[in-house]
């Protein structure tokens, strides 16, 4: 390990994790966290916002073929 090694977070746990090559899984401690991660985003656990979509994309679609002549 070398002294200008940084330290971080476990985005899952929270556990420190040395920033370097002896942290293979970094930013997660282990392989088990990057697969809980994983895991959250696959079943849509977490979602990235889109600005100005906060319908479902079905009811815009029936919206707009009910405007059309």
């Amino acid at each position: 390990m070398t002294q200008n090694s940084r330290t971080v977070s476990c985005p899952r746990c929270a556990k420190p994790v040395r920033w370097g090559p002896e942290s293979p899984y970094r930013p997660f401690c282990s392989e088990r966290c990057k697969m809980i991660d994983l895991g959250a985003w696959a079943s849509e656990e977490y979602r990235v916002a889109v600005k100005g979509q906060d319908e479902e994309p079905d009811a815009r679609s029936r919206e707009s073929d009910s405007e059309t002549p």
